[in-house]
Order: structure tokens, then sequence, then C-alpha cells
């Protein structure tokens, strides 16, 4: 199978960019009081299966699950980025890895985490992306986060992180939009929040979490809705 352009792109670009990108990057969670509180209540909701972190970059969310009692392990597209996090964070489970094509078994998982790793993959190939987390995260309760920047437009990066490297394109994204893809994968949204641009941001930034919607409960419902209304 011939790889897709816009994934040898992104390989490229953070496999240039990785040490740069952890230095610049290694304490940045401790100032973002929103992102920790999302990670703190996915942390406390997802329970204690296997956690994936997919896109995990140089571990420092990974790492930051890890230290809240998670079973979390991480892959990304990166092999650089990979190497940076087994350095950084040895006791943690790290693999490269594409999100489109998970090693995951079936309802393998209690939880994914695609922390802003969903921005390189165009629009249109998204629900396959949702399918693939759907099918990887247990039938009752697994649980799904996303971060992403909200907009709706293309954006073509050449340099980043002081490096300079071949085009690679990242997706801004309209939150409803995002929220609608996941509902038509199969997810329930249980929370959203959009927060506004801290400096050096020019973009708000959006956090979806969501649970696999329980089918069963679903079609005894439509059962009974479908007798309810017999009896009118």
């Amino acid at each position: 199978m011939i790889e897709p352009d816009f994934v040898t792109a992104t390989r490229a670009a953070y496999d240039t960019v990785a040490a740069s990108y952890a230095e610049q990057l290694r304490d940045h969670l401790a100032g973002e009081p929103f992102d920790r509180a999302m990670l703190d209540a996915f942390a406390s909701l997802a329970g204690a299966g296997a956690v994936l972190e997919v896109g995990c970059g140089p571990g420092r969310i990974t790492g930051y699950l890890h230290q809240l009692g998670l079973d979390v392990a991480g892959i990304d597209l990166s092999p650089a980025m990979i190497d940076v996090a087994r350095a950084a964070h040895p006791g943690i489970r790290f693999t490269v890895g594409s999100m489109a094509s998970l090693d995951v078994p079936d309802g393998g998982l209690a939880g994914l985490v695609a922390w802003y790793s969903i921005i390189h993959t165009p629009p249109e190939l998204l629900p396959a992306v949702f399918a693939e987390f759907r099918r990887v995260l247990a039938p009752v309760g697994g649980r799904l986060l996303l971060a992403f920047q909200v907009g709706d437009e293309r954006v073509r990066i050449e340099q980043a992180y002081g490096h300079s490297f071949p085009a690679v394109d990242a997706y801004r994204l309209p939150p409803n939009l995002i929220a609608d893809l996941l509902v038509d994968a199969g997810f329930a949204i249980e929370a959203r929040l959009v927060r506004a641009p801290r400096p050096p941001e020019e973009r708000p930034q959006a956090y979806l979490m969501a649970t696999v919607a329980d089918d069963a409960a679903a079609a005894v419902a439509a059962v009974a809705a479908e007798k309810e209304e017999a009896v009118r």
C-alpha cells in the first residue's frame, strides 16, 4: 500500500523538530490549567484498563497521564519523536505507528487520547480515523479525548521550533463538525470546552470528550418508543 503524501510529510516534519519540540514544550503543561483539567477528568473516567495516546510526540501528555495512575502507552508516526519519548519516560511503552491503523484488538482500550494529533489529517479522512478509534475502544465505557485548534482552514507550515522542513498541512477544525463526526462514528459527546487563545496562540483551542455510545441501550429505548407510539 502506497503511503499518502500527507503522512510522509508529517513524519518528516516531526522527525526534523523532535528534539527542539520536546525541549520547548517540556514544561508547557504546568502553565495550562484547562489542559490539565480535561486530562484529569479523562483520567478519572477512563478506569483501570489500558489507555493509548495516539500522536504522542515526545510523550509529555503520556507521561502526565502515567503520573495520574493510568496504564498508558503512546504511539507516534515519527521515529525521532518515539526515541525522545523513550529517553524521557523509560517506564512507559512507546511504539511507532499510525492512528489510521492501530495494532490493538477490537475493544482493547479503556481510553484513547488524540492531543492535537488529528490536525494533519485531511478532514475528509477523519471519519475513517474516528471509526478506528471506535473499533479499539471498549464497547461499554470506552472514552476518547481530543484536542485541536479551532477554525475552518488549511495552513501550510514550512518552519517551526527553529527548523525548516518540506511543507506540511495543518487543519483548524470546527468543534461542531468534529462532534458530529464522532457521533456518526458511534460516540456520544460527554463534554466540550473551547477556550480563548493564550499567547503565543493565535486561535481558540477546543477539547472534546466522548464515550462509546451504548448501542444496546439505544436499541431498547427505540423499541420502547415504538411500543409507546403503538399504544397511542
